[in-house]
């Protein structure tokens, strides 16, 4: 693609890599095919080619962002399926996190936007807040569908039916058997409000795998929640809070992350901040729990015998690139793994785009339980919090993180969401 910025724009180090981002693309179209928004609006301007397009156009030309440019921007789920799919190397993560930013810069939303988004700034990215909101909306629940707005609508139903008792998982868990190595455990903001069962699971099968597992205390956002909106300042304060408790914690020979939303976002530290040496460190040590014990090796296990259908995060096979690990760990554990047509394309749950766009998130995830369901399986596994809330609200079937079915496969307890259905027969 040609472009045309001007030698005084490009001294601004945002702009010169988004240029270089928009001269890869070569207008091929490949990325339309594999676009959930494209797929269920067929609206060029909602697939990747054509906020490409929308995004140019307001940089080049230095305008601010308009209604138009923001209305197909935002309906982006930022799942990055376009950059597994192009095949001329399109960095479209950065290119529309630079659009996001420039739009929260330029645009003035209307006021019930600005409210929605500045609450959802100040209280999912703290979990003391958070459960606060999820008691609260747990409440009102049932007086949802008198609401007017969508958005506020899927807040409250969003609430889960019952909240876990907080759990103080701080402080160095010891290894079980010979000390193998010394990693550190980062245990989410949203994910320790809805669900202590993953972290839980997660330290007590890298116990068995013989590592000391250090969770710092007081850990907040990693700020993937923030940076996705726009809210530099927000997220960059929340990422650099997290890099100071990471390097307090010692000498670790990995970061162990089981959200995979916050996996790519810390992963990415390094270009966030580039030139700090700090961010470039923590990123590279930073590793999905299966990408760690894929390398590290499983714990002894008797194995379950179980059909699982597994559900691969947009965050962890498109922005991270791990694909087949989950399944191979799954498999190994004695799992019988099966895939639903159409693995590559988001259930809708993206962060907070269920949330601000519950009508598309709400099409997604109708289409994901469909998938997820038509291969007959015991449980649903998936690696990341907001994929494994958005998917059971839309099914029956035991929704459950990988980790707790290699925890239980090796040694740890059934996972609690089994128990809840009457347990899984073998």
């Amino acid at each position: 693609m040609q472009t045309n910025f001007s030698p005084e724009q490009l001294k601004d180090p945002l702009t010169a890599r988004s240029n270089k981002i928009l001269r890869a693309c070569v207008h091929c179209g490949f990325c339309t095919a594999t676009c959930p928004t494209y797929q269920v609006l067929g609206d060029e301007l909602d697939s990747p080619r054509g906020r490409i397009y929308l995004i140019k156009d307001m940089l080049e030309n230095g305008r601010d962002a308009d209604e138009k440019t923001v209305k197909h921007l935002d309906r982006c789920l930022g799942c990055l399926s376009c950059m597994t799919t192009c095949p001329s190397g399109v960095d479209y993560m950065h290119l529309i996190d630079h659009a996001r930013l420039h739009v929260e810069k330029t645009y003035r939303r209307p006021w019930r936007d600005r409210a929605l988004r500045w609450m959802l700034a100040r209280v999912l990215p703290y979990q003391g807040r958070f459960r606060l909101a999820l008691w609260g909306a747990k409440l009102a629940r049932p007086f949802a569908g008198l609401m007017p707005d969508a958005r506020l609508r899927a807040m409250l139903e969003m609430a889960p039916k019952s909240l876990p008792k907080p759990v103080r998982e701080d402080g160095v868990h010891a290894p079980i058997g010979a000390k193998r190595a010394r990693v550190a455990l980062m245990p989410g903001c949203a994910q320790r409000a809805l669900n202590t069962d993953i972290n839980a699971a997660t330290i007590r099968l890298l116990q068995r795998a013989g590592c000391e597992v250090v969770v710092p205390q007081s850990f907040g956002c990693c700020g993937a929640l923030t940076h996705h909106m726009g809210r530099e300042d927000d997220a960059h304060h929340s990422a650099r809070a997290t890099i100071r408790a990471f390097l307090d914690a010692g000498p670790l020979d990995a970061i162990i992350i089981n959200t995979s939303g916050c996996g790519t976002t810390i992963k990415d530290y390094g270009k966030i901040f580039p030139g700090d040496a700090d961010a470039a460190r923590v990123a590279g040590l930073a590793r999905d729990v299966t990408e760690f014990l894929d390398q590290h090796g499983l714990p002894e296990g008797t194995g379950q015998a179980l059909r699982v259908a597994y559900h691969s995060a947009c965050s962890l096979q498109h922005g991270q690139q791990i694909k087949t690990t989950p399944k191979s760990l799954l498999t190994r554990a004695g799992f019988t793994v099966l895939e639903p047509e159409n693995p590559h394309l988001c259930c809708g749950s993206a962060g907070t785009y269920n949330l601000l766009q519950p009508e598309l998130s709400g099409e997604l995830k109708r289409r994901k339980v469909a998938a997820l369901e038509a291969v007959g399986p015991q449980v649903i596994a998936a690696g990341n919090i907001g994929c494994m809330m958005q998917i059971g609200a839309g099914t029956g079937v035991p929704v459950v993180h990988t980790v707790e079915l290699l925890d239980w496969a090796t040694g740890g307890p059934q996972p609690p969401a089994l128990k809840a259905v009457g347990g899984i027969p073998n």
